[in-house]
């Protein structure tokens, strides 16, 4: 009799569908609340927001942020709605003696060397912000890669060879948080707040090469600083709420993998036995996050990672949520290759889509996070790409093609898509609820089933077809409801379907909204 749990979305009890996948999705059984879906402006949205033509910076900001329809009930863009803005440390104000050779990585800082500020830097980040606003993105927050350069030990936005320390001088913890402070006072004063601020990221790694902005630290470097954080926030009565983690993988955050003071971090910072817990601190959190790189393939471990983490997690803290905060294409692997070399089409999507689900239903993520927006890079890390259009369908990319910096061609990528059956339906207070499917699916080249419902008892099914052949999906109702379908020939392409027989095209994803 489950289907009479539905809501009221079925009108009566009936027979499966005959050869039809059976979907059956139970309100009743609940898990994690949903806080967003996002992706990070770092590094391009600072040229193009400041300098590509103002048609194309707002095509793309409608691409990633906008909610509307076209006259046929399409979707005009992917509705974000969580942005992340990465506050920088002033590599691109020391120019070539940053020793970032890459001018596209380097990044501007708002306080200049004197300990004046200037809150014109920033300006393409700044205008891909307020636009992200303007089309109704809910929650923004704001990143760190490194301590403004004029703080660290060596005067670059890179660390010291061989050093695990967090690369600031002595004595300047107290003003790197008064900047970082001032960074959210100043937007929350300007009626644009930071909900979120991550002091940190992937502490695991040196960072000690000339590639981009970075810094190591040990557990213990951090807490000293989540505590100053946390006091002056407080202090000052700004709003915005510390995020930590950003662990370079799941094992970090979960479990002793070193034992070199920079993992186990669940138990370090928010088990209440813990000298250094930080869970009674104000104005933090009580969420972790960590990044997908290095645990997705195979196939095998991408699940035992996923199963594990919850439990670490309850283990350390039950009130303790997760987010998964940046992921992109980096492992080599047997169906894509690896991130070397830029894919528009759905390999790459259904890759990433797969992984999606299990952080959601497996690592019972709160929020699920790309790594950059927009790239300019012959690599699969991006979600609209561009490139300078010399010939026709593509032309060149890549860090050498500085006229990107100004102008170029906008590329649509089915991750975009892909990731837009997620974020555009599933929005932050929904919550996810049991969705199975039967006969089980293989997770190599079955069908992939979430579902998640609203407020007022609307329920949303994700359907990740990984078969090369179409597929009938029962949901269990009489119902029509909207079927938004990214494939090799559509993008979010709506229609109206029974809820008894939805197809799924091949190597498709599939988004059910019942009205």
């Amino acid at each position: 009799m489950w289907l009479c749990l539905f809501l009221g979305l079925c009108v009566a009890v009936r027979a499966p569908a005959a050869g039809a996948l059976q979907i059956r999705v139970d309100p009743r059984v609940t898990f994690q609340t949903m806080d967003g879906f996002g992706a990070s402006d770092a590094w391009q949205c600072q040229f193009v927001g400041k300098n590509w033509p103002i048609a194309k910076r707002e095509r793309i900001a409608d691409l990633l942020f906008s909610r509307a329809t076209d006259a046929a009930g399409n979707p005009k863009g992917i509705g974000l709605s969580i942005w992340r803005f990465n506050v920088g440390a002033g590599t691109a104000g020391q120019g070539d003696a940053s020793d970032i050779r890459n001018p596209w990585r380097r990044a501007e800082c708002f306080q200049n060397p004197d300990g004046s500020y200037d809150w014109t830097k920033q300006a393409g980040q700044q205008w891909f912000f307020r636009a992200a606003r303007r089309r109704g993105v809910e929650k923004f927050l704001a990143f760190v890669n490194s301590p403004p350069v004029q703080f660290t030990r060596n005067g670059k936005g890179y660390a010291p060879k061989g050093s695990t320390h967090l690369n600031l001088q002595p004595g300047k913890l107290g003003d790197y948080a008064a900047f970082l402070v001032d960074v959210v006072a100043h937007f929350e004063k300007e009626g644009l707040p930071f909900d979120y601020l991550s002091p940190f990221n992937e502490p695991q790694w040196s960072w000690d090469g000339h590639g981009q902005e970075g810094t190591p630290a040990l557990n213990t470097d951090l807490y000293p600083l989540v505590r100053e954080l946390s006091n002056d926030l407080s202090a000052r009565q700004v709003s915005t709420q510390l995020v930590l983690g950003e662990a370079g993988t799941i094992g970090h955050l979960a479990k002793v993998m070193d034992n070199d003071g920079r993992d186990n971090q669940a138990r370090f910072f928010f088990n209440p036995a813990s000298a250094f817990y930080v869970g009674a601190l104000p104005n933090v959190a009580p969420l972790l996050s960590a990044h997908d790189y290095f645990s997705v393939w195979p196939l095998d471990k991408q699940v035992e990672y996923r199963q594990m983490l919850p439990r670490a997690l309850e283990a350390a803290n039950p009130k303790l949520g997760y987010w998964m905060s940046e992921y992109c294409i980096l492992e080599k692997n047997d169906e894509i290759g690896g991130g070397g070399g830029r894919d528009l089409g759905m390999n790459t999507a259904l890759y990433v889509a797969r992984i999606i689900h299990h952080d959601l239903a497996l690592a019972q993520a709160r929020s699920w996070q790309w790594w950059t927006a927009v790239s300019q890079c012959d690599f699969k890390d991006g979600l609209v790409y561009l490139d300078d259009g010399s010939q026709g369908d593509t032309g060149r990319m890549g860090p050498q093609t500085l006229s990107l910096m100004h102008d170029g061609a906008i590329r649509e990528s089915k991750l975009l898509w892909t990731l837009g059956n997620y974020s555009r339906f599933v929005r932050p207070g929904m919550v996810r609820i049991q969705c199975t499917a039967a006969p089980e699916q293989s997770c190599q080249d079955g069908v992939l089933a979430s579902a998640y419902k609203g407020a007022a008892g609307k329920v949303v099914v994700v359907l990740v077809n990984l078969a090369s052949r179409e597929q009938t999906c029962d949901l269990g109702s009489d119902r029509i409801v909207d079927v938004f379908t990214t494939s090799a020939t559509a993008n979010l392409g709506r229609s109206r379907q029974g809820a008894s027989g939805v197809k799924l095209p091949a190597r498709s994803v599939v988004t059910c909204r019942f009205p």
